[in-house]
């Protein structure tokens, strides 16, 4: 059984229990397992690492699959067809791919009827699961494997992820395609006009040549008859799709994770951009929470709650980080028809509802709704926590309060930079549905809304400054600036040609006293004397317990003879007598 304060010999030095649990909880000694698959010849532990990749890669894409699996559910999609192949296409979309649908509608040998979509949409519910959970054992798994971290390691495990996540990617592109049946009544084709079509006959084609009694009144029989539209994967996009989806999930867990080790060379991350970096991903997840929060409260007294909790598992992170740069002064453009714009939110609805494509900012809807400033408010108060909580968990050490403050604004301003232009790109929205019969359009909707890239880098530049200094000057108003520093940003810095790597950590302890503070001399420090009887002649060193000599016993003299006793005295009176 160890006891606290024994010292255990490890290469380098002696060192006290104590010191070695501080220097396990900062990163700074690997476990146990780790050490010995690294070996001491440098070789990759290549055990460890497809373990990592095939636990990480699994449970994120459990995770997607469920989602997906329950929103569709819950929309009632699985009704139409088999829910396995659209909950696979459902998982590629999340995964940054492409699915492409196509159909057909016939009746009584009457051909020529086609059904045509175009979805560019990635429904950002499964995406986020997916990215947690990934994120979560990936994480994991740097963390057991110890600090410092080579860089050819860190590479191959993040090679690991990315082969094995594409490779099951391509699995499902292959399964996710299927033919789903609709009813042409409840999609309402039955009730379909088309203009100037009131008695248009072709002659000699009999009564199917009264294509103007055909489309008004028949329609709605032919696509009851027989409706499909069928659905694949489009595998190269899905696959490119999938490599940029796992390495920029990979990319943000590593700049946004302040515990986990880094290889040599990026100490400067975990005191600049890991505190910007993961204050961002913080309130952009408590967003995503506050619309999951609305969704719940729109399902009260509501009559469809189902339909309600499936788009919000699906699209709520959709909704809310669209929210966010259109609330940043990011402008966007769009237009929406038919069935489409019944989805979208009120005001939004009534700026896209015109034919033309339409300027959306913020300026625009709030002529429509007064209340669309409070978003901007709202999310003017979440920088600002961006960037109190960025200054809390950046390291003040040695920097006065300007520096400190400029430190913290420039690095959330390039997070911000690049966030807002990345939820730009991926909330845009471009979705076109139509059913033509013999070339006219008897039913149609689209909808197609993008933002301006350019315009939300700078922006978001601009945005992550002013957040990040002025948070950085209140947190330290507060006192609260560097208080939740964690990770390798809260070890000590060396300085340029200062002590090496194993002194710098170095805890003091009964084997390592603190360093002196005058130089030794013999005269004041009786340690450094030479001892004078030798090493064993020291007080306070004990020397070897060697036997006393025994003493020699003196020799014992044989006993003297005995003398007789002397003789009685005379009885008395005998001498008178004489």
């Amino acid at each position: 059984m160890r006891e606290w304060g024994k010292s255990e010999q490890i290469p380098g030095g002696l060192m006290s229990m104590g010191d070695r649990g501080a220097q396990r909880n900062s990163g700074a000694l690997a476990t146990p397992g780790a050490k010995e698959a690294r070996g001491t010849s440098g070789r990759l532990p290549w055990g460890d690492v497809l373990l990592a990749s095939v636990a990480s890669v699994s449970w994120a894409l459990v995770g997607m699959a469920g989602v997906a699996a329950l929103g569709l559910h819950l929309l009632g999609a699985d009704a139409a067809g088999a829910l396995g192949p659209m909950t696979a296409a459902v998982v590629v979309l999340g995964a940054g791919g492409s699915v492409t649908p196509s159909g057909d509608v016939s009746a009584f040998g009457l051909t020529g009827a086609e059904a045509r979509t175009a979805v560019d949409i990635t429904p950002l519910g499964v995406s986020l699961a997916g990215a947690l959970l990934l994120a979560f054992f990936f994480l994991r798994s740097l963390r057991a494997a110890g600090a410092p971290l080579p860089g050819a390691e860190l590479a191959a495990r993040v090679g690991g992820v990315a082969v094995l996540f594409v490779g099951v990617v391509a699995g499902l592109a292959w399964a996710g395609h299927d033919l789903i049946t609709f009813d042409g009544g409840a999609l309402g084709l039955d009730k379909a006009k088309v203009p100037g079509t009131g008695g248009v006959s072709i002659p000699g084609l009999g009564d199917l040549g009264d294509i103007g009694g055909l489309l008004p009144g028949q329609l709605g029989k032919l696509a009851d008859a027989k409706a499909r539209v069928g659905f694949t994967v489009d595998t190269a996009h899905s696959l490119a799709g999938a490599v940029l989806w796992v390495l920029g999930v990979v990319l943000i867990t590593l700049l946004a994770s302040r515990r986990t080790p880094l290889p040599r060379g990026w100490e400067w991350a975990h005191r600049t951009v890991r505190p910007a970096a993961s204050a961002l991903v913080a309130v952009l997840l408590v967003a995503v929470l506050a619309g999951l929060a609305a969704a719940a409260y729109a399902l009260i007294g509501d009559g469809h709650p189902k339909r309600i909790a499936g788009a919000a598992l699906l699209g709520a992170p959709n909704g809310v980080w669209l929210a966010i740069p259109l609330g940043l002064l990011v402008p966007w453009s769009g237009h929406a028809s038919g069935a489409l714009l019944k989805v979208l939110p009120d005001p939004l609805n009534k700026l896209l509802g015109v034919k033309t494509d339409q300027r959306v900012s913020l300026g625009r809807l709030a002529e429509l709704d007064g209340r669309v400033y409070l978003l901007a408010v709202a999310l003017g108060v979440m920088m600002l926590y961006a960037g109190v909580l960025a200054a809390s968990r950046t390291p003040v050490r040695g920097l006065s309060l300007g520096a400190f403050a400029g430190r913290c604004a420039l690095a959330l301003a390039a997070v911000t930079a690049l966030a807002l232009p990345l939820l730009v790109w991926l909330t845009g929205v471009s979705a076109d549905a139509s059913l033509s019969v013999l070339g006219f359009d008897a039913f149609g909707a689209d909808i197609a809304l993008h933002g301006s890239a350019g315009l939300a880098l700078v922006l978001g530049a601009a945005w992550g400054a002013a957040a990040g200094g002025a948070g950085a000057l209140l947190a330290y108003a507060v006192g609260a600036a560097g208080r939740r520093v964690a990770g390798p940003a809260a070890e000590p810095v060396p300085a340029a040609a200062g002590p090496s790597a194993d002194e710098v950590y170095r805890r003091p302890g009964p084997y390592t006293p603190s360093p002196v503070y005058r130089p030794s001399h013999d005269e004041t420090n009786p340690y450094l004397r030479a001892p004078e009887q030798g090493v064993h002649g020291a007080p306070t060193v004990v020397g070897p317990l060697t036997p006393p000599p025994q003493r020699s016993r003196p020799r014992q003299r044989p006993p003297k003879p005995q003398e007789k006793p002397p003789p009685p005295p005379p009885p008395p009176g005998a001498g008178r007598q004489g």
